[in-house]
């Protein structure tokens, strides 16, 4: 499987690191990527609509998941002046391969024009070991 071992980030593994840790070493990875992280991308995840859902990456760090988030869908009448696409402003980052320890969830929160998604972690490291480039999700 894809998980690999623990990493270690400063004396301490992924398997011991909080979420906020988790999330802060993620996108320091991501931003590390050369080209934006186009030529890392392991897995995209959209949806029947064809939004954009997640992305999985490779990193030096191992695998990172981005997804943008934001509280709710909008509509024609609530077009937000914000980018679109994978510059969106509001993004959660998070080790994929996270270990097993207390503070490690399965759920991982998403966003697309459809509105609020979770999507879960050993789901995304199953299409990832099964050979998957890109899954839609309703």
């Amino acid at each position: 499987m894809l998980e690999g071992p623990a990493i270690d980030h400063g004396g301490m593994t992924t398997s011991n690191l909080t979420q906020h840790d988790r999330s802060r070493a993620a996108e320091r990875a991501w931003s590390a990527l050369p080209h934006g992280g186009h030529d890392a991308i392991q897995l995209r995840i959209q949806c029947a609509h064809s939004h954009h859902v997640a992305t999985v990456y490779a990193t030096g760090s191992g695998l990172v998941y981005s997804a943008p988030v934001r509280a709710r869908s909008h509509g024609s009448a609530d077009l937000p002046d914000e980018p679109r696409g994978d510059q969106h402003p509001h993004r959660w980052f998070d080790l994929l391969a996270a270990g097993e320890g207390p503070s490690v969830d399965d759920a991982l929160p998403a966003w697309c024009d459809c509105g609020a998604r979770t999507l879960s972690r050993k789901a995304l490291l199953e299409w990832l070991a099964d050979g998957e480039h890109r899954v839609v999700v309703d």
